[in-house]
């Protein structure tokens, strides 16, 4: 009972874990569905975007009302998005400042350092330009909560699977290993990619390695404990 309850709350968590990152990283690119492109938008940014709207196409997209995403993207766009000529301070205080006002000055009103300010003109300008994707810093951040979180979870996970009857013990062995070796490979391509776009797919494959191994030892330890009978000479 204590290897079950342990494996439907882990279940039900992997499950948020996953439409979290899709409802983060998916559409970047304008397009339905999680791809190498939107993973590559994230992490080394876009040659289309400024930092702004990159944030409101992904991380910050649920934060507000899409017509009113729109009309701050209108804004940056204002004489090909030189906010300091026609899209400037003045139609920033008409349009802009009101929505942020409203949206973002609970989180981006300058009481976090480790978050974006966004009170004035000033503030907002700064983040309307090249968009290079997560910073290294942000990416150390996050990167020591998913390695210890995810560790916790697979080493909880395996230590219930690894009592499971399975043979050959290569195969046993290796979907233990795998969902660790998919840590380090996601992790580790997070910051690759702002190098080289193509680790993007690295990212993609670590995170998919993770979710299969995951899958396959909630499901062959759920059937063990419950239904399976195992052979005769055990």
């Amino acid at each position: 009972m204590l290897y079950t309850m342990t494996l439907l709350v882990l279940g039900v968590g992997y499950l948020f874990a996953m439409i979290q990152v899709f409802e983060v990283y998916a559409g970047r690119d304008g397009k339905p569905g999680l791809s190498k492109t939107d993973l590559v938008i994230a992490y080394s940014g876009s040659h289309s975007d400024t930092r702004l709207e990159a944030s409101l196409k992904g991380a910050m997209k649920g934060m507000l009302p899409a017509q009113e995403r729109e009309i701050i993207f209108g804004w940056i766009h204002m004489n090909g998005g030189v906010v300091h000529r026609g899209g400037g301070e003045e139609e920033f205080n008409k349009v802009v400042k009101p929505i942020i006002e409203k949206r973002c000055l609970t989180c981006h009103g300058g009481q976090n350092p480790h978050i974006v300010k966004l009170s004035n003109f000033t503030d907002v300008s700064r983040v309307v330009a090249k968009d290079t994707g997560m910073d290294v810093f942000s990416l150390i951040r996050i990167s020591h909560i998913h390695l210890f979180g995810l560790t916790f979870i697979f080493f909880i996970s395996s230590m219930i699977f690894v009592q499971t009857y399975i043979h050959p013990m290569w195969l046993k062995t290796l979907l233990i290993a795998t969902p660790f070796i998919g840590i380090l490979l996601d992790i580790a391509s997070w910051y690759l990619t702002k190098i080289y776009t193509g680790f993007a797919w690295v990212v993609m494959i670590g995170g998919a390695l993770m979710m299969l191994v995951f899958a396959t030892q909630w499901v062959v330890s759920m059937y063990q404990m419950w239904f399976y009978k195992g052979p005769p000479e055990l």
